[in-house]
């Protein structure tokens, strides 16, 4: 079927493509400028570093249309590990057509097939209404949280 979407956990031979979509996602919702050497040394770091978390890559026919990246945080509360979706981008030629939607659903699938998740959580800047009501349609709830942040 040459146009199904497939989901795969990221390789090496990715990270280029991971560091661009952190790079425009970051000026597109909240229009910030990174540096684009930390950025791939990070995106590589992760890739080499499982055990601080991964990335989805969502491709169709070899090419890359989006990826997300996550990362864990252990709840002492639940005796378990929240997933936390970061980075999340799609191409544009990519969005509305569910490519967030199939990322998503792999996430839920290894979650649930790992055990010791207690939920999924992401964080959406204030103002992205387009992602908070794609997160919402997939059934995330906004919490009762607000995160704050001391930069060092």
């Amino acid at each position: 079927m040459p146009n199904l979407i497939t989901i795969r956990q990221s390789e090496p031979k990715d990270a280029a493509t991971i560091a661009e979509f952190n790079i425009r996602m970051a000026k597109e919702t909240e229009g910030i400028k990174l540096n684009s050497d930390t950025v791939f040394k990070g995106v590589v770091h992760l890739i080499e570093n499982p055990r601080n978390g991964f990335y989805l890559i969502a491709e169709k026919q070899a090419e890359i249309l989006g990826s997300l990246m996550i990362t864990t945080e252990w709840s002492d509360w639940r005796n378990g590990d929240f997933w936390w979706i970061q980075s999340v981008y799609v191409k544009p030629e990519g969005r509305r057509k569910g490519i967030y939607s199939y990322l998503y659903k792999e996430v839920q699938n290894m979650a649930r097939l790992k055990g010791d998740v207690c939920g999924i959580r992401l964080y959406v800047e204030q103002n992205n209404l387009t992602a908070q009501k794609a997160y919402e349609s997939l059934g995330m709830k906004a919490s009762h949280y607000k995160v704050y942040q001391a930069d060092l």
